[in-house]
């Protein structure tokens, strides 16, 4: 009993450098510690038994790499930006691939859990795994498949702007359509009720 307290002193002594958990402990009454531990058990049932799980991991995947990629970007140094933006292509790569094989992955225990740990080693500067997965396999599949990307990308850019095209016609003649049906049923309203004035 006595190792349990020293290591709860140990992350109380931690957990005092943040004011906000103070605030918490002042609102609720309930020492930091339990309220961080109590936080941790229920974002790993959320994790575990999928409610919210998927939320969940895109606020794990988003919010932690877009604030240091805002620091990185106001800071001189390239190290880090570099780093920043090797994990955003890890990350879309990633959801590329997700995207398509969501269906097989719907059957996979635990996938959200094994998402969120897979979102921390690859962002976190301590493992930089985003790194070592460009490193050794996204860099020479980009690399060899460079041309044929570039291609699709300016195939996409063309189909894109071929259809923005079209909808803007539709849309010019659905509203010209539309300004004339309204102006035709304004001048038989119109035509109606001076022929009732003359009767």
């Amino acid at each position: 009993m006595e190792q349990v307290e020293a290591q709860l002193k140990k992350v109380r002594a931690k957990l005092d450098e943040i004011p906000a958990l103070q605030k918490a402990e002042d609102i609720t009454k309930v020492p930091k510690e339990y309220l961080v531990l109590g936080g941790g058990v229920l974002l790993l049932f959320i994790l575990f038994f999928g409610v919210g799980a998927g939320s969940l991991c895109n606020i794990i995947g988003f919010v932690y790499p877009a604030w240091k990629s805002f620091e990185a970007i106001e800071t001189q140094a390239r190290g880090d930006d570099t780093q920043w933006l090797i994990y955003w292509v890890v990350y879309a790569f990633f959801s590329i691939i997700e995207v398509f094989v969501d269906f097989l992955l719907y059957w996979i225990p635990f996938y959200y859990a094994f998402k969120a740990a897979f979102l921390m080693w690859a962002m976190l500067p301590q493992t930089k795994g985003a790194k070592f997965l460009y490193d050794n396999f996204l860099k020479d599949f980009l690399k060899e498949n460079e041309t044929r990307i570039d291609a699709a990308v300016e195939q996409a850019k063309k189909s894109a702007s071929v259809i923005a095209s079209e909808a803007v016609a539709a849309g010019a003649d659905l509203t010209a359509s539309g300004v004339a049906a309204a102006a035709e049923y304004a001048n038989s309203d119109a035509k109606d009720s001076t022929d009732k004035k003359d009767e």
